[in-house]
């Protein structure tokens, strides 16, 4: 019975290691097909203390063309269309490109780590994902969006519950569940790691016995 019930923890725990938010974001940009404009990429933390958290942008395809060399701004790496990082370590995390539009858009936005898997209890601020389109490439006119404030055409808030909530600000947008990622390979590691210890634990009783 202790043998089981050290291998469903560390069952819990490899669940919990792997466990993020995964959403699918579609953009019609048919309306401005043709436009030398841009997109903006933010993840950042509440003005408190966020804990850390994580986010990519994978799989991003358009029949629209990046042009020019993107900026990049606080704790950001990598360039459009292979996969993007972002953490909240840092303020202002930001990734702008110049970008002529397309009919469509689309992206996944992954969200991973210690803020989803195990939550603090202690920190104050969430963080906040926010996605943005221009229709010119200096990026000062919104586009497809009701947000004429920021510009925003899609966020996604990481609460300190570990919950996200998602406001559509572009009726061009949507944002469904993606299918979730597998485990870490740390997480294997860990699963391997009690599973030999199983093992080890019952070739001893064994020869103990003889």
């Amino acid at each position: 019975m202790r043998t089981l019930f050290v291998l469903s923890a560390f069952m819990c725990f490899v669940s919990v290691a792997s466990a993020d938010f995964m959403y699918q974001v579609t953009v019609d940009t048919s309306t401005i097909s043709g436009t030398a404009g841009s997109f903006d990429l933010q993840f950042n933390p509440g003005p408190l203390v966020s804990q850390s958290a994580f986010l990519q942008i994978l799989s991003f395809a358009s029949d629209g063309t990046l042009a020019g060399l993107p900026q990049l701004t606080g704790d950001v790496n990598g360039a459009l269309p292979t996969t993007l990082t972002f953490d909240n370590g840092t303020g202002f995390n930001d990734y702008f490109e110049e970008f002529a539009f397309g009919s469509t858009l689309s992206l996944t936005v992954s969200l991973y780590g210690p803020a989803l898997s195990l939550p603090d209890g202690t920190s104050t601020s969430g963080s906040v994902f926010a996605f943005s389109m221009f229709s010119d490439a200096a990026g000062t006119i919104p586009a497809l969006t009701t947000d004429g404030t920021n510009g925003f055409a899609l966020t996604v808030d990481l609460n300190l519950d570990a919950t996200t909530a998602i406001t559509n600000f572009s009726a061009q947008t949507s944002v469904v569940p993606a299918a979730a990622a597998v485990p870490e390979p740390s997480s294997f590691v860990l699963l391997g790691t009690a599973l030999a210890g199983w093992g080890m634990r019952r070739w001893r009783q064994r020869v103990a016995r003889y």
